[in-house]
């Protein structure tokens, strides 16, 4: 690995919220802060941020270690654990260290529960980075927004006008069901990409590269119904999207969340919801009407020396009322059907939730 390059890690877990499942506890950040700090001193990081999504805790750290470094992975392992241990529990905080699935550290965080991200690349002259974080919904939330920042032109107008973007991107799509990865590269393959990430439910997108090679995003893609083999909170993944100067412009990267698409999670993990962009303060980074709707918060920075410069508050643009306006509409419309579909998910996702435990009795009373 270059010693110039710089390694962005965005690491999340739901280690305890209240009430229920609203916000991040003051004392958890504080935690957090303090043994990341300690960690940057001892130099195993560069620089770092803690912030929350809803009742998702985030850390975003920078370092020259690369992707899957166990140091930083164990670093923030134990920070969850110790914040779990010292402030969830005894507060009596909901879901205390819910995603820490694993009894001990086993190398990387990746299918232990908490929800990775990470993207490896060289400093370019100025480097805009934005990290997009969600709560109460799953991985391919990413799907739509990702498709339209790096394969969509009536979105991205440096697709057409921009000749560092003018031969587009290749994107790695990861098949949870089956745990394997293919390359797809756009505009050649734009419709074989559509096929698999209209199915965001299994194919999500994991990582996007110009196609000369140059990193240009990263999205975690842990789904941890299947890591559990039960219900235990939805995924609440997290996305690295680098912009400007040969890559989508900053406007071109949020303009997709002006669009309040539909996505899988809201109450129980059960529901579609619109995805609200919202701000990161915490008048609007607090889940509450039935445990959403699910929303993504969004911080950028610019990347010096591996020091994260920021953040900017991406969504605190009154520009995105009218989304979350549009948002609310369709949270009262999807509301109304209750129980019913479309507003619950289809049974192949069901499967994953508590609803088997209640159909299992009903079985020996089905007559031929």
């Amino acid at each position: 690995m270059s010693s110039q390059k710089v390694t962005v890690s965005v690491i999340k877990a739901d280690v305890g919220s209240y009430p229920g499942h609203g916000t991040v506890h003051p004392q958890q950040i504080e935690v957090a802060k303090t043994l990341l700090e300690k960690a940057r001193k001892d130099g195993a990081i560069v620089d770092f941020f803690v912030t929350h999504a809803g009742d998702d805790l985030e850390f975003i750290m920078t370092h020259r270690r690369g992707e899957n470094d166990k140091r930083v992975h164990q670093l923030a392992w134990d920070t969850f654990k110790e914040i779990t241990d010292k402030v969830s529990k005894p507060l009596k905080l909901y879901g205390a260290g819910q995603d820490l699935l694993a009894e001990a550290f086993s190398g990387n965080v990746k299918g232990m529960g908490p929800g990775v991200a990470e993207l490896e690349f060289e400093e370019r002259r100025s480097d805009p980075v934005l990290v997009f974080m969600a709560d109460k919904t799953e991985p391919g939330a990413w799907n739509l927004p990702l498709f339209r920042i790096f394969g969509d032109p009536f979105n991205t107008a440096g697709l057409i006008i921009d000749p560092a973007l003018h031969d587009g991107f290749t994107f790695e799509i990861l098949d949870v069901m089956e745990d394997q990865s293919i390359k797809i590269k756009c505009p050649d393959e734009t419709y074989d990409l559509l096929a698999l990430i209209g199915t965001s439910s299994r194919y999500v997108i994991s990582k996007i590269y110009r196609n000369d090679g140059m990193p240009a995003a990263a999205a975690s893609t842990s789904r941890l119904s299947l890591i559990a083999g039960r219900y235990v909170g939805k995924d609440d993944p997290v996305c690295i999207v680098r912009a400007q100067h040969g890559l989508p412009a900053v406007g071109e990267v949020l303009e997709p969340f002006a669009f309040p698409h539909l996505v899988a999670g809201w109450m129980r993990g059960s529901h579609l919801g619109p995805l609200m962009p919202v701000s990161m303060n915490d008048v609007q980074n607090r889940v509450t009407r039935f445990d959403g709707p699910p929303r993504v918060v969004g911080a950028g920075f610019q990347v010096s020396d591996a020091k994260l410069i920021g953040p900017a508050d991406l969504f605190g643009d009154p520009a995105y009322d009218r989304t979350r306006q549009v948002a609310n509409e369709i949270t009262d419309y999807m509301r109304r059907h209750g129980p019913f579909m479309p507003h619950r998910l289809g049974p192949e996702e069901m499967e994953y939730t508590t609803l088997p435990e209640v159909l299992e009795k009903l079985k020996t009373r089905f007559k031929k």
